[in-house]
């Protein structure tokens, strides 16, 4: 096993290293760089100023000699300077991190506990009322998209109702029901953006577990239909269901970044959209690389999970 993940890690390591080489030409490619946007906003900066300036930080050389000078230093742990912020990269983006995994963290647990019983009990009586309405439900939540259900959301919660505040996060001395309330509608949003999904691949993996021998098997044998169907379905139902639960974590770091621009909330989704707008390089390629690193993460940690699932799966 540990001969697997060191592989997987090997792999996960060539797979940053070509996205980080990826996504900085991409963001080099960008029209305009931070020097423009320096010129733009100080007229008394000339053009040779600015091709100064240029050449002090590097921007007037190949993109490949400035994307090696920058994998130089980050393997050394410096990750370069937020231009928006004024300070290093990863004292910016560390507490932005733990600021989403909070947001994903919460509404990943909701979605699960909600998809799997809902999931369960949908395909434990198939095309019944009670079916219909969970597959509307999640048809529902597939169907709308994060920033119109976030839209959605701020004006019933907040602008008619008045319950809950329409997006940040609080001041940092705030207590914890404050912070709680600014927590509730991104949670929501992200929660039901990825719920829909989550049931319908629950409630077709379990109706596909329920019609195999071994649970005619079971039930032959006097089981209790609970024991079947936790002890006996669900389990190998979650197989197919972790591996779009992995997958899902990518797109639940492309919703939250969505739904943090929405709200205004202080996470990684919301300083990868400062820092593109504001060609901050180093801030949006370092978050973004986060994002991959999460990724890969979620993959290595279902492979992991198929063979305690399934005693058949070995990785010896």
């Amino acid at each position: 096993m540990m001969k697997v993940v060191l592989s997987r890690l090997g792999e996960s390591a060539v797979v940053l290293l070509i996205m980080s080489f990826v996504i900085y030409a991409l963001i080099g490619l960008m029209p305009g760089d931070p020097i423009d946007i320096m010129v733009s906003s100080d007229p008394n900066l000339t053009a040779a100023d600015a091709a100064r300036l240029r050449a002090l930080h590097g921007l007037d050389r190949p993109i490949h000699e400035r994307y090696f000078a920058w994998l130089s230093a980050a393997v050394q742990g410096d990750f370069g300077y937020s231009r928006i912020s004024n300070q290093p990269v990863l004292e910016v983006l560390i507490p932005r991190l733990g600021n989403t995994v909070v947001l994903m963290g919460c509404s990943f647990l909701l979605a699960l506990l909600l998809a799997i019983p809902a999931g369960i009990l949908a395909a434990l009586v198939p095309r019944s009322f009670f079916d219909h309405a969970i597959n509307l439900t999640a048809f529902a939540g597939i169907s709308v998209p994060p920033f119109w259900l976030a839209i959605l959301l701020i004006i019933l919660f907040s602008v008619i109702l008045g319950w809950l505040p329409a997006g940040g996060m609080g001041s940092a001395d705030a207590d914890f029901g404050t912070k709680l309330s600014h927590l509730v509608l991104p949670v929501l949003t992200l929660t039901l953006a990825t719920l829909g999904g989550l049931i319908r691949f629950m409630r077709a993996a379990m109706i596909e577990a329920l019609r195999q021998d071994y649970v005619r098997t079971a039930h032959a044998k006097g089981l209790h239909p609970a024991q079947v169907v936790i002890g006996h379905a669900l389990r190998n139902a979650m197989i197919p269901v972790t591996t779009i639960i992995a997958l899902n974590f990518g797109s639940l770091f492309s919703g939250a970044l969505i739904t943090e621009t929405m709200f205004g909330y202080l996470g990684m989704g919301k300083a990868i959209y400062d820092g593109i707008l504001g060609n901050d390089y180093n801030l949006a390629l370092v978050g973004l690389l986060f994002a991959t690193l999460t990724t890969l993460l979620a993959n290595l940690i279902a492979d992991l999970a198929y063979s305690w699932l399934d005693p058949r799966v070995s990785y010896a």
